[in-house]
């Protein structure tokens, strides 16, 4: 039986530097698994959609599909756009939709990565305070599993970690950025818990102005790709067995 297709759901901007990210990304991932097919969907300014993408399969004869939702967090989009955008799929396939991506030790690997590229080395985390710097929401369980992650980042030797927000939520970047300040960190660092550029990241690299350090966003970081193949696995193990 041919292996469930893996449907990457992003959801798209207007900024071209979001679409060119996500499909970096899905490259390296089907370079991690070149046998399994990998198609790429967006819920809303980008082609092809997500509808489109189901209708397609469907048309060719595909049967199951696991969609991966390419988000950090199980906020409004994982918990109704998406499963609203599933359930209009061809009744001819079966579609499982995968957990999103974070939390996971990989991603604080690549946080780390970009923090890294980005100047730092190792021996600068007991004397550098970072902000995990994420988009935001209004829906609790989110801002709770980034509050999570910035405790649990702590313990693994930076000065401090604080969380901050671009929109719905606070502290903002800037004031997370100040907090550190007079903590008194050597020096202050500002990661990204983003996966594309677009708007959002943008007002984090403006709040970040008062920062030493800027780091890019996860992007098609190797344990993102690692994390997109652990969760499709995941979600393809209910499909197998019902086989």
């Amino acid at each position: 039986m041919a292996a469930p297709v893996l449907l990457v759901v992003a959801h798209g901007s207007r900024d071209p530097r979001h679409a060119a990210t996500v499909h970096a990304l899905v490259r390296r991932v089907r370079s991690l698994r070149p046998e399994l097919r990998v198609e790429t969907g967006f819920l809303d300014f980008n082609v092809p959609s997500v509808p489109g993408v189901l209708e397609s399969l469907a048309a060719e004869g595909v049967r199951d599909v696991v969609a991966l939702p390419l988000l950090l967090t199980r906020a409004f989009h994982a918990k109704a756009d998406i499963p609203a955008v599933l359930a209009e799929a061809p009744r001819t396939l079966r579609v499982r939709q995968a957990e999103v991506l974070g939390p996971s030790p990989l991603l604080l690997s690549a946080l780390e990565r970009r923090l890294y590229e980005a100047g730092l080395t190792p021996a600068d985390k007991s004397s550098t305070g970072v902000v995990l710097a994420s988009a935001g929401s209004t829906d609790p369980e989110a801002i709770a599993v980034i509050a999570d992650i910035a405790r649990e980042w702590r313990h693994t030797g930076w000065c401090a970690v604080r969380p901050a927000f671009a929109s719905a939520s606070l502290p903002r970047t800037e004031q997370a950025v100040r907090e550190l300040r007079e903590l008194g960190c050597a020096r202050v660092a500002v990661a990204p818990y983003v996966l594309a550029p677009g708007r959002l990241p943008d007002r984090i690299a403006r709040g970040a102005a008062g920062a030493d350090v800027l780091a890019g966003v996860l992007g098609p970081a190797p344990e993102v790709a690692r994390v997109v193949v652990e969760r499709y696995e995941a979600a393809r193990t209910p499909l197998r067995a019902a086989a």
